[in-house]
């Protein structure tokens, strides 16, 4: 899998842009505030529909612009045309220029894995970061999860909104509360299979990047730990002092623990964002595993971030990439772009707003093309995760 072609429209600090890239290894270089980030958050919210900022669709809109519009075509076994257009007013996706109205239909036309700054919160932030990372890993491996977390974040906003009310509907109440427990039980249950399945991956990735130094431990921490039915009644009392469901996956966490210590509260700076760029390695190699070719990798000037040690850690992961004729977009500065893969490396120059090949013509930026349907089709919400 790899994308073939990003257009951008009005996205950011980008006008236009029309850009054509090959399998392998490519590094946008350039100074800071240039645009280079970007474009990898362009291309991870063509393959999940966000950003990995952690912002809304208002603030990646050019400024002055009415709303952005990011397209890509993706080569892989779901071939695909991905148009997207987000304004304030009105959002339409389409695939192959059929409009997209279910995101399970979507995800997966391009499966993305971001290492980046932000990546520091699935450790020291709360733990609806970490319910998003087990969503989404659980929603690119199996089909009928996705279908199951809407429909519970569905039920749960409307039981929600029930314990709102001054006099609550106790029949209403009740069925929400049957769709809840069965659909919340499934939820719990693909996340505890998971956890297991991947745990391996990140441990050895964690001993390759901390050198044997550290031992690293993942333990799925749900909310219920008995009989759901029974810890909802339990709990009815504070439902109705809080007017909000308090028991349920959408309370969930992921503990992550250093040494058997939780790493949140006891690790350094160093070994925290050694356990971060581990969770990654493992989301990457489990989609590989599952899928038989490894995700596009968007890696935000981590390198330049890593020592040695830490970056060594992170090559055999861009070392499978590589023979599988996968794709890795980097972000550098000039003064830390990893040489140790210079040999294999596409040179992009990024300037204010523009991109260009090193060494070759520079390719100028073009208009995109419009990609309004006849009729507007709402984007699909992408997973909550808590």
């Amino acid at each position: 899998m790899h994308l073939a072609r990003l257009r951008l429209r009005d996205f950011r600090n980008y006008s236009r842009l029309d850009a054509e890239f090959t399998p392998g290894f490519h590094v946008f270089l350039g100074d800071n505030a240039q645009g280079k980030t970007n474009l990898l958050e362009s291309i991870y919210l063509l393959a999940t529909l966000r950003s990995f900022r952690g912002v809304g669709g208002g603030q990646m809109i050019r400024h002055g612009a009415p709303g952005y519009f990011v397209g890509g075509t993706v080569v892989g076994e779901r071939p695909a045309d991905i148009r997207a257009w987000w304004s304030l007013r009105e959002r339409r996706l389409t695939a192959n220029g059929t409009p997209v109205r279910r995101l399970g239909d979507y995800l997966g036309l391009l499966r993305a894995v971001v290492f980046c700054t932000e990546d520091l919160q699935l450790i020291r932030g709360p733990g609806k970061g970490r319910r998003r990372f087990l969503d989404l890993l659980l929603s690119q491996t199996d089909s009928g999860y996705l279908p199951i977390l809407l429909r519970y974040t569905q039920a749960l906003k409307a039981r929600n909104a029930l314990l709102k009310q001054p006099r609550v509907d106790e029949d209403q109440l009740a069925a929400f509360t049957v769709e809840l427990i069965t659909l919340g039980t499934r939820i719990i249950e693909a996340r505890r299979n998971l956890v297991p399945q991947i745990l391996p991956l990140a441990r050895l990735a964690h001993r390759r990047i901390a050198a044997d130094t550290d031992g690293l431990n993942l333990e799925y921490a749900p909310n219920v730990r008995g009989d759901y039915t029974v810890a909802l009644a339990q709990s009815r009392s504070r439902e109705r002092a809080l007017r909000t469901t308090v028991v349920g996956p959408h309370r969930d966490d992921l503990t992550l623990l250093v040494n058997d210590r939780p790493a949140d509260l006891f690790g350094s700076e160093g070994q925290k964002r050694t356990v971060a760029v581990a969770l990654k390695i493992a989301q990457a190699e489990f989609l590989t595993r599952i899928h038989g070719q490894p995700p596009v990798l968007l890696i935000d000037d981590v390198m330049g971030e890593l020592d040695a040690r830490r970056r060594a850690g992170l090559l055999p992961l861009l070392q499978q990439v590589h023979q599988a004729t996968g794709q890795v977009f980097m972000t550098c500065t000039e003064e830390n772009w990893p040489r140790e893969l210079s040999d294999r490396l596409v040179r992009w120059e990024v300037r204010d707003g523009t991109v260009s090949r090193v060494g070759s013509t520079p390719r100028s930026t073009v208009s995109v093309p419009s990609a309004t349907p006849s009729t507007p089709v709402p984007a699909p919400t992408p997973p909550a995760a808590g």
